[in-house]
């Protein structure tokens, strides 16, 4: 089994080369692949196609990082026409969906309902499957029925609100409420005070998160560790891919405002055959299962984002993708031909196709833009990503200026993930090599790891 090869992301030599730098011929045959997105998630899936035989890898929108590893189409994730007219162009192969709007605004229905289209294989669930992730309320009532490990909950709308403040009086601090729908990673508010809880969701059904929130879903406060699961099925089979743990508030020791993830840890400690087991038997089997019941077509990514309570799994919510900064350890750690398996789901085969997990640890450190994840500046101009070593830098918010430099252009800006035998290796190269990135602003957090680490 060859090995990954970590190198700089912004060298391109190298990222289409993988195959000949291990010594093995690359086919004649090209595979072409679009996926769609701009974030470090898709530069890190672009990254990895790129190194099956013969890949020819499209990103749209894509950023400064994936330019390196494929080609860049300029369009809208929600012009579908475009996105139809790029693959009969190009004769794209295989569509994988990187964020979860497209998804749950149905362009997997699209592309299965267009005869034009009928030839390119999609990654990822149709409108109804995406509901999972697109309708806090529907995942609750199908973890319900289904019988699947989950916080206890209430959901409320402006016509039952006084029977949402009395659900709240009924459960202890800190109280969770989750807009309902889509609300960009930021529908989701913990609070301590009671008051306060009933004051924001007031402010949430009144139009806080827009139509996201015309629903909130209420739900105990689940104690534990949390922990990404990632899974791929093509409806029947399924495979486990690398899990990770992410660190989703913006300074050292989960202090200040929640963002979309400042770093990541794969594989994690405690995720121990014993409680994947659980999770595999508790969690993914009758999810799939009730996916076959409900008549649902998933072929594509489930998100499990879990707790584990004293051992025991409980899903906090479902995601449709894959997660980021996950993506950017858990890509690191696949081995093997990804878009092969890939393929196996697109084709329902994944029973028939070998996975494998590399044994190293990946550790991802996000660098943001000052004022993340409030307000920040764009178009700051970067420096150091030539100098970096042994490591892989996923871009995640950044773009070219007029002069063709790498400039900033999102509150995430790149995520720097390196491998090691144990935690604190991994995280020690990541660490010296993001010291070596600089533009104005530059922040990111000092312990990622850290708490895993008297795990190990």
């Amino acid at each position: 089994m060859a090995k990954i090869v970590m190198y700089p992301a912004d060298n391109a030599k190298e990222a289409l080369d993988w195959k000949a730098v291990q010594g093995q011929h690359i086919t004649a045959v090209e595979r072409k692949v679009l996926v769609l997105g701009s974030g470090g998630r898709e530069h890190a899936l672009a990254w990895r196609l790129a190194q099956s035989e013969g890949a020819h890898v499209f990103i749209a929108p894509g950023n400064a990082g994936t330019a390196q590893v494929g080609t860049n189409v300029n369009l809208k994730l929600s012009d579908f026409e475009a996105i139809k007219h790029l693959c009969l162009k190009e004769q794209i192969n295989m569509v994988v969906v990187g964020p979860e709007q497209p998804l749950v605004d149905g362009i997997v229905d699209f592309f299965k309902n267009d005869e034009a289209l009928k030839e390119v294989k999609i990654i990822g669930p149709d409108k109804r499957g995406a509901q999972l992730e697109g309708s806090k309320a529907y995942a609750k009532d199908f973890m319900e029925k289904y019988g699947i490990p989950t916080a206890k909950c209430f959901k409320v709308n402006k016509d039952n609100i006084e029977a949402g403040y009395g659900f709240l009086e009924q459960v202890k601090a800190p109280y969770v409420l989750k807009a309902d729908g889509l609300a960009a990673g930021k529908g989701v508010l913990i609070l301590n005070d009671l008051q306060e809880a009933k004051d924001e969701l007031s402010k949430m059904l009144d139009g806080k998160f827009g139509a996201a929130s015309a629903t909130v879903v209420i739900e105990e406060f689940l104690k534990g560790i949390e922990v990404s699961v990632f899974v791929l099925t093509d409806g029947e089979h399924y495979v486990l891919l690398p899990e990770a743990k992410d660190y989703k508030r913006i300074g050292d020791g989960d202090t200040g405002l929640n963002t979309g993830g400042m770093g990541a840890v794969s594989p994690v400690p405690f995720c121990t055959p014993d409680f994947l087991s659980k999770v595999e038997d508790r969690i993914v089997k009758p999810t799939l299962k009730g996916l076959k019941s409900e008549k649902i077509d998933y072929k594509g990514f489930i998100f499990l984002g879990l707790m584990n309570d004293g051992g025991n799994p409980y899903v906090i919510e479902y995601n449709v993708r894959m997660g980021d900064p996950e993506t950017e350890a858990v890509m690191t750690r696949i081995e093997g031909d990804f878009s092969e398996l890939l393929d196996a789901c697109a084709d329902g085969r994944l029973d028939e196709v070998h996975f494998a997990k590399s044994e190293k640890t990946a550790v991802t450190v996000m660098v943001v833009s000052g004022g993340y994840p409030e307000a920040y500046k764009k178009g700051m101009r970067m420096s150091g990503l030539e100098g970096l070593k042994d490591v892989v830098a996923f871009h995640a918010g950044t773009t070219f200026d007029s002069e063709k430099q790498v400039v900033t252009s999102g509150g995430r800006v790149i995520a720097v993930t390196a491998h090691g035998d144990s935690i604190e290796e991994a995280r020690d190269l990541a660490y010296r090599e993001v010291e070596k990135i600089h533009f104005e602003g530059a922040n990111y957090r000092h312990d990622i790891g850290l708490d895993l680490m008297k795990l190990q």
